[in-house]
């Protein structure tokens, strides 16, 4: 039987994936729940397994006193039955004194079962949780083993199920069941039928962690990836700078006639990738942010964190992309905020601003107009020398230019 039992640990911890010593923690305590049922309390008591025989000892540490002494038998022995365990034993040394746990009864040994049952299981539940909660943020593969109503997607990892909620997946793809599957880990949290592992196929991580996979650069940190960002209709923009003068980022992540970069797009189905250098001068970061989009000139406003860029009248609709796309990702990805204008919107706005100046300059502003008498029951405003009477004056409030900046070159 003790042999059997250590078979039994090795296949437990073998066929579950559980550190013997785990196991071994969950017998042990299976044991003083047996306990516990004979004794009434295990307060006291301890239980240890011999690896080499397989024997399951159950002892008390007890003091040694004198037998008129002894107040509590559970915590104390008398020095004559101290003795019959260590002859060399004295008043006030402790001595382990083992238990009989062979008259537990049936009760117990059924308790025993129950609690080793429970135990391991709770203990392989900890193991996959630990398992898949150091490996978030990181891709997983697995089958599609049943589709939900709702469209989300219970992935066998294994170990354990995965759920791959609808709004995380792609409007462009389908899965039926059985079908191959692979996802980015997003968050493991635990609950009472298990660890719950969320997986993504739209979070802008999983799309860095395919470049890593298929770019040797970006894997050995010669290439980095600086940020990424994506939309539900189909398009992303990553942002890649190199550590080596002699490697290009954008060449490196495309790959020899575009192979390294279309197995990216053929796993996110057709998902079409902008890769942009990334710079630290955060002005040429927002022109290239806003490739295929060529940039005339930028006006800068630190204060608000906003660029107003300025682009050929042919390039508006390529920078802002179909519904405002284009601008919309640039912005995330630089977190800038980004207005574009086109140079023929540009130049009216500066000349109807000019006009409004050299209003400001021909017009007295109305608060300096001076009131004089009048017959008429209400004063009215004098006349300006050159023009009309004026009932009122409201240009628009002079831009504030304090905090801007313009740049201006050749597009990029």
């Amino acid at each position: 039987m003790n042999q059997e039992l250590l078979h039994l640990i090795e296949q437990i911890s073998r066929e579950k994936g559980v550190e013997k010593s785990v196991v071994i923690d969950v017998v042990l305590s299976a044991v003083l729940s047996a306990a516990r049922k004979r004794f009434g309390t295990t307060d006291n008591i301890n239980a240890r397994l011999d690896e080499e025989t397989g024997v399951i000892a159950l002892f008390s540490s007890k003091t040694v006193r004198c037998e008129d002494d002894i107040v509590d038998d559970s915590l104390e022995i008398s020095l004559e039955e101290a003795r019959e365990i260590h002859p060399a034993a004295a008043v006030g040394d402790f001595v382990e004194v083992q238990h009989d746990i062979d008259d537990f009864g049936r009760i117990a040994a059924q308790t025993a079962k129950q609690v080793i049952i429970q135990k391991v299981r709770e203990a392989e539940r900890d193991m996959v949780y630990r398992d898949f909660k150091d490996r978030q943020g990181e891709l997983v593969n697995g089958l599609v083993a049943r589709i939900e109503r709702e469209g989300n997607l219970i992935v066998d990892l294994g170990k354990t199920e995965g759920l791959l909620p609808r709004r995380e997946q792609s409007f462009r793809e389908t899965f039926k069941r059985s079908d191959r599957i692979r996802a980015y880990i997003t968050e493991v949290k635990r609950a009472s039928s298990g660890p719950q592992v969320i997986l993504s196929r739209t979070h802008p991580g999983f799309l860095m962690r395919l470049f890593e996979m298929e770019v040797p650069e970006i894997y050995e940190g010669i290439v980095e990836i600086k940020g990424a960002v994506r939309d539900s209709s189909g398009r992303a923009k990553i942002a890649v700078v190199s550590h080596d003068k002699d490697v290009d980022p954008i060449g490196a992540c495309v790959g020899l006639k575009g192979m390294r970069v279309q197995s990216v797009v053929q796993e996110l189905r057709g998902e079409k990738i902008d890769i942009i250098q990334w710079i630290d001068d955060q002005v040429q970061y927002v022109r290239n942010a806003l490739s295929p989009a060529k940039v005339a000139r930028v006006y800068v406003s630190e204060a608000e964190k906003m660029m107003q860029v300025i682009v050929p009248d042919d390039q508006l609709s390529l920078a802002i992309g179909k519904r405002g796309q284009n601008v919309r990702l640039a912005a995330k990805l630089t977190h800038w905020k980004i207005d574009i204008k086109s140079e023929s919107e540009a130049e009216s706005d500066s000349e109807r601003k000019e006009a409004l100046r050299r209003a400001e300059e021909v017009f007295i502003p109305k608060r300096m107009l001076t009131e004089v008498p009048s017959s008429a029951s209400s004063p009215v405003s004098a006349p300006i020398e050159g023009g009309s009477a004026l009932e009122s004056v409201a240009p628009e409030a002079p831009v504030q230019t304090d905090d801007i900046s313009i740049l201006e070159g050749s597009p990029s």
